[in-house]
């Protein structure tokens, strides 16, 4: 083999090893500031997000806007993260009456669940939402665990994403709403 074509075949090689490391490095960038997944553990989501579940969230939305409400959000907490929707923001008062949910005393009609939800979702506040701070539920709110019991106000910065669209199973694809 001559020195040429074993040059040839070294850079060849350092380019494959180069275009490598450039793919790991992007990866590496999009998962930790971009993109990642979150799979979902439970039925509160229902029927928006079923249990098991893979989705695609978005983790740099929130780095050049605000969460607003009607967002599914990832939220981080020590011991396992929470996919739930954002139903008030902070500095509103929020209250549940008659399975009618009323932000800042006016009535909101939750286009994104169904009837039997809204007739699950009991007799709440009225609570104001402390500043930098947002009032979650699931969408099953009979099953969830919220903002209402248990989750609490969730700080903006325990917010690490908004849920773009589930990738799993593949027969499920499509956008969250």
């Amino acid at each position: 083999m001559s020195s040429l074509t074993k040059t040839k075949k070294k850079n060849e090689w350092l380019e494959w090893v180069k275009a490598i490391l450039i793919a790991v490095v992007l990866a590496f960038f999009l998962r930790s500031f971009v993109f990642a997944t979150s799979v979902v553990d439970g039925k509160s989501m229902e029927p928006t997000l079923e249990d098991g579940e893979t989705v695609l969230f978005n983790k740099f939305t929130y780095l050049i806007d605000k969460p607003q409400r009607g967002d599914i959000v990832i939220i981080e907490r020590p011991l396992k993260n929470y996919v739930k929707r954002i139903i008030a923001m902070p500095g509103e008062t929020i209250k549940v009456e008659d399975h009618i949910l009323y932000i800042n005393g006016e009535k909101y009609g939750q286009p994104f669940i169904n009837k039997d939800a809204k007739s699950n979702t009991g007799k709440f506040g009225p609570i104001q939402v402390p500043e930098n701070s947002y009032f979650v539920m699931g969408d099953n709110r009979i099953l969830s665990k919220d903002s209402r019991n248990g989750l609490g106000f969730v700080s903006e910065e325990n917010i690490i994403g908004k849920s773009e669209m589930i990738i799993f199973p593949f027969d499920q694809w499509a956008m969250t709403k």
